[in-house]
């Protein structure tokens, strides 16, 4: 399992969600974990409503599926949807939600999305979809195969985050890693047919998450470590201080990355930018 997937897998586990992007937090929805389904069903019609409406058969390819959820509710408001994701655990995950329906069938593609069957999906879709996803795969390989599976006139729609174009952005990413260079991904969508139709910040609604994140981070998961720590070190010393030797360096960076407190709306927002995008296949 990659480390991306495994992740998915925790945050699905520790969290108790069925989706595993980011939620929408406006003024009228106070921030606590509790409302964090309704943040995230937020988040999914807003995708959804950027769809072409199914008055006639609208096929989406959603890249990087995750459980599923948005995938079913693609396909009970009248799309036909397939799914792709590369951990067969969140694969199997997205099966089991499927099971129950009748009508269109969705196929999974279990794998990486750069291993796409492109000549057995060349002109398949309508629309294609990256809910957090976009960032995992170089554009470099993405949009030809992109190009290649939609129809002429179809969607590409990309809902992730970016890193800034601050000068201080590429260098100085402090708890932070993920998302491609703004300026580069759009000077790559320039080189491409595709015509943009929207490009909309949504990053202080996305920002939020952060708190939450942070909070569970650094009051529940922190301790909990520190604690089991403790309790190794105790039991066998010897094993504790030869496997603290051996992983330092790992040990550090993650330390770093999720235990410092970096993780915060504020560096996300100094750092990241978070953008609604829709272009559209001439």
């Amino acid at each position: 399992m990659h480390s991306r997937e495994l992740g998915l897998v925790l945050a699905q586990q520790l969290l108790g969600v069925e989706d595993l992007h980011y939620g929408l937090w406006d003024a009228d929805l106070e921030l606590k974990l509790g409302n964090l389904a309704v943040a995230q069903q937020r988040y999914n019609d807003m995708l959804i409503a950027n769809l072409p409406r199914p008055e006639r058969e609208v096929r989406v390819l959603d890249i990087g599926c995750g459980t599923g959820q948005l995938l079913r509710q693609m396909l009970d408001r009248g799309y036909s949807a397939d799914g792709v994701i590369p951990s067969k655990h969140l694969g199997d995950a997205v099966r089991r939600k499927l099971a129950d329906r009748s009508g269109y069938r969705s196929r999974i593609f279990e794998g990486r999305f750069e291993d796409f069957p492109v000549a057995e999906c060349r002109r398949s879709y309508n629309v294609t979809l990256f809910s957090e996803s976009f960032q995992y795969i170089s554009p470099s390989v993405s949009l030809p195969i992109l190009q290649a599976i939609l129809k002429p006139g179809g969607l590409l729609l990309i809902s992730d985050f970016f890193k800034s174009d601050a000068p201080e952005s590429a260098s100085l990413d402090p708890g932070f890693g993920g998302g491609h260079p703004l300026t580069e991904f759009y000077a790559s969508m320039k080189r491409t047919p595709f015509v943009l139709l929207k490009d909309e910040d949504i990053t202080r609604r996305v920002s939020p998450n952060m708190e939450l994140v942070n909070d569970l981070l650094m009051k529940r998961i922190k301790p909990a470590t520190l604690t089991i720590g403790r309790y190794v070190e105790g039991r066998h010393p010897l094993l504790a201080r030869l496997a603290l030797g051996l992983l330092r360096k790992k040990l550090d960076k993650l330390n770093h990355k999720y235990f410092s407190g970096h993780r915060s709306r504020e560096v996300f927002e100094r750092y990241k930018t978070y953008r609604l995008l829709l272009y559209r296949l001439p």
